[in-house]
């Protein structure tokens, strides 16, 4: 199975969502600044990564745990998720893929400590922002880590597109 978590940059929840999948942060606090800023791939990205596909490792069950920046377009999953139908279709590849949206738990300040940070390079405003959001949406993130795997290892569905509208 192929999980691959996506939002707009594909840096700040993606990366938090990858990391508790992996089992790489701790489950039972708050985390830290450190652990935070430490985390692969979190507020490393830039304008030109969007769109590509990042690895972040394979969890204790042997699936694969990517990441992925869309930008504002939601129908670049709905299109890959497609593809990839049609792909398992023609050449009978019958591994599971999940699409789980992580945007659905990025509190304002994460936008904007992202916005001043990545888009502005302006990181002594945007970093301490990124670091009080995720803060505020650590929990939200790892329920919506638990809900995707859930829902991965419970269906049957080929291909599974998670919206995830409920971890608002």
């Amino acid at each position: 199975m192929i999980y691959i978590y996506n939002d707009y940059a594909g840096t700040h929840s993606t990366a938090l969502a990858a990391a508790y999948h992996l089992k790489k942060l701790p489950l039972d606090r708050e985390l830290t600044k450190e652990e935070i800023l430490n985390t692969d791939y979190f507020n490393k990205l830039t304008k030109d990564d969007f769109g590509k596909f990042f690895f972040h490792g394979i969890d204790e069950d042997g699936n694969s745990v990517y990441t992925i920046g869309r930008k504002r377009n939601k129908l670049v999953v709905q299109a890959l998720g497609n593809f990839i139908t049609l792909l398992q279709e023609k050449h009978s590849h019958h591994e599971k893929i999940i699409f789980s949206n992580t945007s659905p738990t990025v509190p304002f300040a994460m936008t904007m400590g992202g916005f001043f940070s990545r888009g502005l390079h302006i990181d002594f405003i945007g970093v301490p922002l990124l670091v009080l959001g995720a803060k505020q949406c650590c929990h939200d993130i790892l329920r919506l880590v638990e809900f995707t795997k859930q829902i991965g290892q419970s269906t049957e569905k080929k291909v599974v597109v998670l919206e995830n509208q409920n971890f608002k």
